[in-house]
């Protein structure tokens, strides 16, 4: 059996089409269960609830082998640390006593950096925990996700109009989430691997936002000008729209070492590209465009 957490969001969700016509047993963990499709709904258990809450995991992990772990954002919790890491004891706890032998994990690129990256550092620590309980673990460290630029689509459409605090001719890896969601689907369906590693999700290719905006512009049709801003606006932004204190500066921290240099301590190798192969374009002409419309 293979227990999918947040079967309703972004990842989750394709992670779950990916397996759904498997011949695997498939549990969902599921906040708000009528968000799941008939068709999902006909096919998966569901043990309703909060995969914080202990007795929520210790029932779903109850006769399963593997599980697919996402942490869901949680921008008013009061640290990266309690949004990642605490949020995930009671399921670490669940998992020393139950079947389990196999999570795929959503992470993140920076394993090794020195200073305080905010979400990635609370992210790393989760790994570790997780890694702790003697299951076998595949991280999925993601570089940023290209569904980050659907949180400003209004702007895009209506102002034609991007804004973030790196420079404009910044190479970085960007990556997608069908792509990630692909992998870790293989991951599951796959009992052959064991031990503990840490997958890099670098997307095909480094990108600068420049480059991302001319892209952008040619598959809309209409120009896209990117806007540097600065970091004490990113937080106060998050702020304003609802975030804690904590959570705003963990951005800012995660922002900052992204700019150090961050994402760039895994070397890029053959298998790190293929194995996320959707180019920027062909997000922003399948995804992108189709988010602007609708």
């Amino acid at each position: 059996m293979i227990v999918i957490t947040a079967p309703t969001g972004n990842i989750g969700s394709q992670v779950l089409a990916n397996i759904l016509d498997s011949a695997e047993r498939i549990r969902v963990i599921a906040r708000d269960p009528s968000k799941l499709s008939s068709q999902v709904l006909n096919r998966v258990e569901v043990v309703e609830g909060s995969h914080s809450d202990a007795a929520v995991v210790k029932k779903a992990f109850a006769g399963a082998d593997r599980v697919f772990w996402l942490v869901p954002a949680d921008p008013r919790a009061p640290s990266a640390e309690a949004a990642y890491l605490d949020f995930s004891r009671p399921a670490c706890e669940a998992l020393k006593t139950s079947g389990v032998k196999q999570v795929v994990g959503i992470s993140a690129l920076g394993r090794g950096w020195p200073k305080d990256a905010g979400h990635v550092t609370a992210t790393l620590k989760m790994d570790d925990l997780i890694a702790s309980t003697g299951v076998s673990y595949r991280a999925l460290a993601c570089a940023s996700l290209m569904e980050n630029f659907l949180r400003q689509a209004a702007l895009i459409r209506d102002h034609g109009a991007f804004y973030w605090p790196t420079t404009a001719d910044r190479k970085e890896p960007a990556c997608a989430t069908r792509d990630v969601a692909a992998l870790a689907a293989r991951l599951l369906l796959s009992r052959s691997w064991t031990g503990v590693e840490s997958i890099p999700m670098l997307g095909p290719e480094d990108i600068s936002f420049d480059e991302m905006m001319a892209i952008i512009s040619d598959v809309i049709g209409k120009p896209v000008q990117y806007h540097l801003m600065a970091m004490d606006d990113l937080k106060a932004m998050m702020i304003k729209r609802g975030a804690s204190e904590g959570m705003a500066r963990a951005m800012v921290n995660m922002m900052t070492a992204k700019n150090e240099g961050m994402d760039h301590l895994v070397k890029r190798t053959l298998s790190s590209s293929s194995d996320t192969p959707t180019s920027f374009r062909r997000w922003s002409e399948e995804v992108l465009k189709p988010a602007l419309v609708a």
